[in-house]
This record gives structure tokens, sequence and C-alpha cells, in this order.
């Protein structure tokens, strides 16, 4: 009873703290309805959270016997809330009696959970379809992949932007609310999304220099998007969407605050690939001393189109960076079921994610299957050409149709489409023009929830899903992690490579 008026006292203290939102008085700073907490009561709630999770914690190792006849009803109910689930496995009112407790050999049970790192370990879903989807999603990382890392399912991608509108592309990202930045070694905007991002976390959105540069009526687009998200960011984790974690609060919080709530992604090229530790390790410090953020939340191999020897090696260089701090996770892109067992075969922790020229016209399911069975989460690469000459055509007139019907773009069809597969997602745009600018805040996470019409219903969702033709990387004329040379027809795709 006691370890239930504790965790009921931890769901208060929670609800309570997203409550607080003290009015903006700072200069520069155009959106108003973004959530703010000071650092005081933010230090103060989680002192007092930790302190009744760790009386908790004390008091569950002293305990001899485990209920789990009413865990296991717990369990088969599914709960939806954490409310539910305290009442459901702890509650006053359950009838189970000592007498039908169950003891549990606690090393039986600590020797199964350290083998969860294994590969060939299948895991609970890791995609979890969802008309509601979080800002967040909850990913492996940390030392040996046993800490969770927050990753914004929308992000920004800078294939194909130009180095010179790189740091204005990223500009706009930021001030849209979009804290998932994709980059890559092959991009080579590296240097110029660094003055970005560099302005962002020495001073904030103010310090991107936006409001000097552009006009009042797009600036207004911008911070329409950024107001969006943030609504929808707290609306959404209180409802206890799958897979979400509260993000951390806005406010004065620095640039250490600024740097934990930004996620970079960077992806490191075949030519970077090499059997030599020294190397990988090189050219991803290099990387971090280039965009200046002390560390990478996430290190992917941009393509399995090297050999087998060099695809290891760097992979396990990847994670031993990751377990030394200058990685917060580590995925993959473009690797199909051979590539993925390949590392499964070497006995290493499979990634944290995978990610993939994913659309409804290339679902990719046998992979996505595979990866949400295995924890690997999912994420769609930026489209490119998905509306072109030779692009799917009966396919794009029906998501031409949708779109219409519901006052969206395309783009962000997709976008949404992606989302409520429980997919994390990078689109992309130029920034040269207005409309390419628009876009970029269009396709971003509060972009595609400022309008509750927004969601896509069951009958679209059905019919996007069936459009699937696998349309490959080679039809496509997709290069993204390897050179035209490599393309062998169109029926050539990087994840039949391996």
């Amino acid at each position: 009873m006691m370890r239930t008026v504790k965790l009921l006292l931890v769901a208060q203290l929670i609800a309570s703290t997203s409550a607080l939102a003290p009015p903006n008085n700072q200069q520069n700073q155009p959106r108003q309805q973004q959530t703010e907490i000071s650092r005081r009561d933010a230090l103060i709630t989680s002192t007092t959270v930790a302190t009744i999770l760790l009386n908790g914690a004390m008091e569950a190792k002293a305990a001899e016997t485990i209920d789990m006849d009413a865990i296991n009803a717990a369990r088969a109910k599914g709960p939806t809330s954490v409310g539910e689930l305290i009442g459901g496995a702890t509650g006053a009112g359950s009838t189970t009696s000592n007498d039908n407790r169950e003891k549990v050999d606690m090393d039986k049970i600590n020797a199964a959970r350290s083998k969860a790192g294994n590969p060939i370990t299948a895991r609970s879903k890791m995609i979890v379809p969802n008309s509601d989807p979080g800002p967040l999603m909850g990913i492996r990382g940390g030392n040996k992949g046993k800490s969770v890392v927050k990753i914004p399912r929308v992000g920004y991608s800078l294939y194909k932007t130009p180095a010179e509108q790189a740091e204005k592309a990223t500009s706009v990202a930021l001030r849209s609310g979009i804290l998932h930045i994709d980059v890559g070694t092959l991009y080579g905007s590296n240097g110029e999304v660094a003055k970005s991002l560099q302005k962002y976390l020495n001073i904030g959105i103010s310090g991107l220099g936006l409001a000097k540069e552009e006009k009042p009526e797009l600036l207004e687009r911008l911070d329409a998007a950024y107001s969006a998200g943030s609504d929808k960011s707290v609306s959404t984790v209180s409802s206890g969407a799958p897979n979400s974690i509260a993000p951390a609060p806005d406010g004065s919080v620095g640039r250490r605050g600024r740097r934990e709530q930004l996620f970079v992604s960077h992806k490191i090229s075949n030519a970077e690939q090499s059997t030599d530790p020294v190397k990988v390790r090189r050219a991803v410090k290099n990387t971090i001393k280039e965009l200046g953020c002390t560390y990478l939340d996430m290190v992917s191999i941009h393509s399995p189109l090297t050999d087998s020897e060099r695809r290891l090696e760097t992979y396990k260089t990847l994670l031993n960076l990751r377990d030394s701090g200058f990685v917060k996770t580590v995925g993959v892109c473009n690797y199909g079921l051979a590539a993925l067992k390949e590392i499964a075969a070497a006995d290493l922790e499979l990634p944290a994610v995978n990610q993939l020229e994913l659309s409804p016209f290339n679902a990719h399911k046998e992979i996505v299957d595979w990866c949400s069975s295995y924890g690997i989460a999912v994420s769609c690469g930026a489209w490119s050409r998905l509306s072109s000459a030779d692009g799917p055509t009966e396919g794009w007139e029906a998501v031409s149709k949708i779109a219409a019907a519901k006052g969206m773009t395309k783009a962000q069809v997709l976008v949404r489409w992606s989302l409520q597969k429980g997919y994390i997602c990078v689109p992309r745009s130029a920034a040269k023009a207005k409309v390419e600018k628009v876009a970029i805040a269009e396709n971003s996470y509060g972009g595609v929830n400022q309008e509750a019409a927004y969601v896509l219903s069951k009958e679209e969702m059905d019919t996007l899903d069936s459009l699937d033709v696998g349309y490959k990387a080679g039809k496509l004329g997709r290069i993204d992690g390897w050179d035209a040379s490599d393309i062998q027809g169109p029926d050539w795709d990087p994840t039949d490579f391996v």
C-alpha cells in the first residue's frame, strides 16, 4: 500500500511539473505559448521524485517475495496509463493473498536481464502504430546500450541541401521547433550547419538572426509550427502515448540545457569505414570538433556498400565510442536483413535505429518487421523524386487526393503516414526560396499537428499502405550513401547488397 501511495505521489509531481507555465517575459522570444518551468522548480521536483523512487527501490530490495499473480494479471490486462498500472498491479482492490505469492530467483532474473543485449534475443515490438504519436521516442543507448535515449520523431535532413544554404536551412528548422538534425560526411555541409548550431547553443532562438534576415510573415509561419509542436507535445505526452517521453522543459536552461534537447545524428561515409579503429575514432572525433557539439547523439554507418570486415570493425568501434561517451547511440542506414543478421552473427549488439528509404511505395515490410521484433527503431530517410516523372505516378495521385481532401501538402501526408506507422522521419528541403523555407516548417512535428484534421484515418492509412510496389532505389534514382556507379539497374537497392 505504501508503494502505491509513493507511486501516486510521483505521478502527481510529474503532472504538476508539466503544468507549470510561467509567462514568457524574455525579449526576442516570439513564441508565447511554449511551456516553461524554472530551473529551481525543476530541481525541487526532480529531487523529490528521486527521493521517493530511491526509498521505493530500497523497500523493494528488502522484500523477499513478489506477488506474481497480480503482476501477471496486470500484464494480461495491458494497462494504458500509469494510474491504471498502479491500480491494477498494487491497488487496494487486490485480493491476492500472501499465501499465493511466488518466490522469485533474482539471480536467474538478473542473468536473463544481462542476456537481453544478446542480438539474437527477440524483444517486445519496437514499432508501435499510433494515430496520435508523441514528439519523442525512446531508443537504446548509453554505456552498453542500457540507457534510454530520447530521439525526436521528426527531424530535418541536410541530404541534397547545397552547402551555401545549409546554415539558413538549419536555422529555419530550429526556429520551427525541429531539434533533430540529420547530417553526414557525404552531405558536405557540416561546417555550415555548425554555424547555426553554435548560434543556437550559445544564445538560443534569438541568436539565429532570422528576425533581421526574413520577413515577418515567414517568421509567423515558423513560429506557428513551433507553438503547435509545443502544445501537442504537452497534450500527447500527458495522455500516455506509447513510446513517448516528456521533453525537457524549455526556458532559461542555458547552453547545456539546449544541447541536451538537441539531437545531432551523423552518418559516416563508406570511405571512413575501416578495419583500423583509430581511423574510425578520428573521423568521429573530427566531426564532433567540426560541429562543436561536445558529443554526437547518434552516429550511423551510411550504407553497407563496403565489405563484411570493414562494416563489422567500424560498427564495433562505434559501439566503443558510445561506451566511452563520445556518442550516445549507434545506428545504421540502408541495411537489409542480411547486413543486420551479419551484426547478430558476430554477437554484437544490434543498432538502435535503421534508416531506410521508406515510403508507401516501398514499405520494406520484411525488414521493418524484423527490426521491430529485435528492438530496432526504423527511420524514414529523406524523400526525393517521388513526385518526379520517374516516380510512382498512380500512387502519387492517391497521395495527392488525400492531401487535397485534408488541406495538406503531399509531403505532410508522407510525414503523417510515417509517424502513425510508428517510424522516425527526417524530411528535407532546401532553403533558398520562401516556399522551401515554409516547407521545412510544414513538415515539422508541429507542422503536421497544426490541425486536428491532419490525423489520417484508418481508411486513409489503408489506402497508403496499399500503394507498396517495392519501388527500388535504382528506379527512383536515389543516391544517398553511394555513387551513381554503384546502381546496377532499376531493381537495384542498397538493402539487397549484402
